[in-house]
């Protein structure tokens, strides 16, 4: 198991509590995911380097502005990956059981840099390539092929025997490390652990560009065989989308969500080991920009479960 076992039973439980009040308020619905998407989109791209910022994305998206004194590359980018995240919600939507296939995975590549490099958008790189930053050294060009099969086929059979969210981060960690295409491998992987997730009605999970150092850390552990982080990285992601829907959607939700330094006035903790408890996924706590949030419900259950491990 690659996830822990307290993290996956609380993320379950949060899971059952937000399905169990579908049908969803259309209208609430209609909002939240186009927040959902504004957000996905922005971040997808800014932690490969687009300078646009979450309004500039939204102005471009919603409005078809062109932001002054920022590249045409970026703005296309923008517009991209909502036309790839539209695919993904239709694809979701149209059949919540369909094959995940090297023609999924190629596809999404096509839509998040088609009009960026149209001539290798959807195919696989044809020389060795380089991740700046890491040591790690993406498999050669003429592997690529035979190594995006076999994640197809892990896929497959791996679908029932690991939790969703596990399948989901080490899918991604799989097609990043296989890199199969030029550009695009990390908004490709992204949207392609959204498809795992939403087919078994998770929201939309988000890589945020503030944990990005996290994120690349995470990533390289995997590289060397300790996938835990990884998976624990991305069931963080999961867990924020289900807090921010309980939020916004559920009406008798009592649970008050405040920051951490609020939480720890009334607390035995300091605000710096709320921290530390919410970094590490053992306080329910989910990111808004750099700052954590949690609530008085969550750090109770926190001290049940410490006190009841003690006392076995």
């Amino acid at each position: 198991m690659f996830l822990d076992k307290n993290i996956k039973n609380r993320i379950d439980e949060k899971l059952k509590k937000l399905n169990s009040y579908r049908p969803l308020p259309k209208p609430a619905l209609e909002k939240i995911k186009e927040q959902f998407e504004i957000e996905m989109t922005y971040n997808s791209n800014a932690i490969e380097g687009n300078s646009l910022t979450m309004k500039e994305t939204f102005l471009v998206i919603n409005e078809g502005i062109t932001i002054k004194g920022k590249p045409l590359k970026d703005h296309l980018e923008a517009k991209n990956h909502k036309e790839a995240l539209d695919y993904l919600y239709d694809l979701v939507l149209k059949d919540k059981k369909n094959t995940f296939s090297e023609s999924l995975i190629r596809s999404f590549n096509q839509l998040v840099i088609q009009d960026i490099d149209k001539e290798w958008s959807g195919k696989y790189r044809n020389s060795e390539v380089m991740i700046t930053g890491s040591d790690y050294r993406p498999p050669k060009a003429i592997k690529v092929p035979g190594l995006v099969q076999d994640l197809v086929s892990w896929v497959g059979r791996n679908k029932k025997k690991l939790h969703p969210i596990e399948l989901a981060a080490i899918l991604h960690y799989k097609l990043v490390a296989i890199h199969p295409f030029f550009d695009g491998n990390g908004r490709t992987a992204r949207l392609l652990m959204n498809v795992i997730l939403m087919e078994q009605e998770y929201p939309l999970a988000i890589v945020l560009k503030n944990d990005r150092k996290k994120y690349y850390n995470v990533l390289s552990k995997a590289d060397k065989g300790n996938l835990k982080p990884f998976v624990a990285f991305i069931a963080q992601a999961v867990e924020r989308s289900i807090d921010i829907y309980l939020k916004m959607l559920i009406p008798d939700n009592k649970e008050k969500y405040v920051s951490l330094k609020e939480l720890s006035k009334n607390s035995i903790f300091s605000s710096k080991y709320l921290n530390l408890l919410a970094r590490k996924g053992k306080l329910e706590a989910h990111k808004e920009g750099r700052m954590w949030y949690s609530s008085k419900e969550a750090l109770k259950r926190y001290l049940e479960n410490r006190e009841r491990k003690r006392n076995v």
